[in-house]
């Protein structure tokens, strides 16, 4: 078992899937939206390193079932109702304690923009956010907490929390684990030997539509105000 080297582990989901394995993957997915304080958890790259590791895993937790198909939904149905969990216990807390974060000063772990970049993609994406801040990392962790403050129907949230922690947990836990196997079978690499690259890329594909989107929000911005001038 490692030991924490250094902060940089802490982004790095191979640490957490050798550091706790099955129960820690689950408590992380709940933590990045049942606790807002978990917007900097691997939440995508950790789903799909765990596809790729979905059998060892399952096998470590339960022992294997003999199928990998089998393995791997077992994985994926477990993470995604940890998600919806979480995403419940958010929305929960915004009810009950959301406005007050408006007034919160910033911290090393809570940023208020985080909170406004949310409402915004909400306001924009209606009963659609909560599917798709699945898949965007920061506004999913935040998601559930406008919806609570803005007190969005307790099931039409569900419905739409359950859909989208099941899309975001199937495909990438399945992509990780399948992918995996096309390239070992079909090119001979282990994409456990690459994993620092595929973390990147996986990082850089969830982030750059919130950059480009913060990018443009801000020329939108700057031109209105030069048209009010």
């Amino acid at each position: 078992m490692e030991n924490l080297e250094s902060w940089k582990d802490l982004l790095n989901p191979e640490f957490y899937i050798q550091m706790g394995g099955f129960w820690l993957i689950l408590f992380i997915i709940f933590a990045e939206t049942g606790l807002f304080v978990g917007f900097f958890l691997p939440g995508d790259s950790l789903l799909f390193v765990s596809g790729i590791y979905a059998v060892e895993i399952i096998k470590e937790t339960f022992g294997s079932t003999g199928s990998d198909f089998l393995d791997t939904t077992i994985l994926a149905s477990t993470v995604a109702i940890a998600a919806v969990i979480g995403n419940e216990v958010g929305y929960w807390f915004g009810v009950k304690a959301g406005p007050a974060l408006y007034k919160k000063e910033d911290t090393f772990l809570f940023k208020k923009k985080y909170l406004f970049q949310a409402h915004d993609f909400f306001e924009q994406h209606g009963a659609l956010a909560v599917i798709m801040a699945r898949f965007l990392p920061v506004v999913r962790t935040f998601t559930p907490i406008v919806a609570g403050i803005v007190k969005m129907d307790k099931k039409r949230f569900l419905i739409d929390n359950i859909i989208g922690a099941f899309l975001w947990s199937f495909s990438l836990i399945f992509a990780g684990h399948y992918l995996d196997a096309l390239f070992k079978n079909q090119f001979d690499i282990d994409l456990k030997a690459h994993l620092e690259v595929i973390i990147i890329i996986i990082v850089l594909i969830t982030t750059v539509p919130i950059i480009a989107k913060f990018f443009f929000g801000k020329k939108k911005e700057e031109a209105a105000t030069e048209n009010e001038n």
